[in-house]
């Protein structure tokens, strides 16, 4: 029987609660299922820094290359903000996703039935969105070069190149539309074609690519329509792929309107190596209070049985678990409204695994 090897980051500020969380509905669904997960510890963020001096030390970035998948929960704080930036927490995720060639970022935005008043879009506009941003992340606008402050004619010029090479637009796409073969089989390319030559190529490369995916339904938006067309039709969407800066924002859209931050996964992939994480961060106010909302983190682990293990039963069942736990009314206080039942993250995760034991006997 396979072992799928985890290697578990914990981070810093809430990031070890919500990863225990996590831990223990993997755990659980392993002896429901007959799976094999091996845990493997190491320190990346603020607590690598206290311990080891640097924000990614070697030997965890050396557990991370030969494990199966990563899971990670938060970095950061105050503590660590006066920091040099070559010696801030933060850096140590640049340092593994480079490491790790992470070049496509995953982030569902799906709104729950029992959260929906949280949204700010009406009900009957929100209600049943249920969709997937996959944004480029090595190249764009972020790292193209030339690139700075110069001085022409006496005057300040900013520079930042927008810059895409063919190879590096083709591997998010497939990657796109192989998650979008896993799950509605419509795919949504953005870009800026009307204006900006490097989104051309962008389009001419979805266009070839969808040559190999005659299964998967593609719709091509500018992405100042795009925009618009998130908040008019949700719903709508099944997957959405784009380069690094248009994605940035367009995720960041697509979580407002789900309601809650607490409540949002994601997945770092590369053609060898991926990541999981929730997007939220390490939330150092509530820190050691046993009140921060699991969810998004346990629902990080879901996409690492879907993405990494192809293992679509059980990853369907922590999410239908999820779910299932919502519609009961239980409630950590970021999400709680009146009526509910309030609970704290050790609670939450229990409510999670007598869902998952439920859900599982129907499976």
């Amino acid at each position: 029987m396979a072992v799928y090897k985890i290697a578990v980051l914990k981070g810093d500020g809430i990031g070890p609660e919500v990863v225990n969380s996590a831990l223990r509905v993997l755990k659980r669904l392993g002896e429901l299922s007959g799976v094999s997960f091996e845990f493997e510890e190491g320190l990346i963020g603020g607590i690598a820094i206290d311990r080891k001096g640097e924000p990614l030390p070697q030997e965890a970035l050396e557990l991370c290359l030969k494990a199966d998948a990563v899971l990670l929960g938060a970095v950061g704080g105050p503590k660590w903000d006066n920091l040099p930036t070559s010696k801030r927490p933060e850096k140590g995720l640049l340092q593994i996703r480079k490491a790790l060639d992470l070049y496509a970022n995953l982030r569902p935005a799906k709104v729950y039935e029992p959260l929906i008043s949280a949204s700010p879009l009406k009900e009957e506009v929100v209600r049943g969105t249920d969709f997937i941003v996959i944004r480029e992340l090595t190249g764009d606008v972020y790292y193209g070069e030339p690139r700075g402050i110069f001085v022409e004619n006496g005057k300040r010029v900013g520079i930042n190149t927008m810059k895409y090479t063919e190879d590096e637009i083709r591997r998010v796409v497939k990657k796109a539309f192989e998650v979008a073969l896993k799950r509605r089989k419509k795919l949504t390319s953005v870009d800026k074609s009307n204006v900006l030559e490097v989104s051309g190529l962008w389009r001419d490369i979805v266009e070839e690519e969808k040559k190999n995916y005659p299964d998967v339904e593609v719709e091509h938006l500018y992405v100042d329509n795009c925009a618009m067309q998130i908040v008019r039709r949700p719903s709508s969407f099944d997957v959405i792929v784009t380069g690094n800066i248009f994605g940035d924002i367009l995720s960041d859209e697509a979580a407002v309107i789900t309601g809650s931050l607490g409540m949002l996964p994601s997945a770092s992939l590369g053609e060898k190596y991926a990541l999981y994480e929730p997007v939220h961060g390490s939330a150092p106010d509530i820190a050691s209070k046993g009140i921060a909302n699991p969810i998004a983190t346990i629902l990080s682990t879901a996409m690492m049985l879907r993405y990494s293990f192809n293992l679509e039963k059980l990853a369907d069942a922590i999410e239908k678990a999820v779910e299932l736990t919502l519609q009961k009314g239980y409630r950590t206080p970021d999400i709680y409204s009146e009526g509910c039942i309030k609970v704290g993250t050790e609670q939450m995760t229990d409510a999670i695994i007598n869902s998952l034991e439920e859900i599982w006997e129907g499976l």
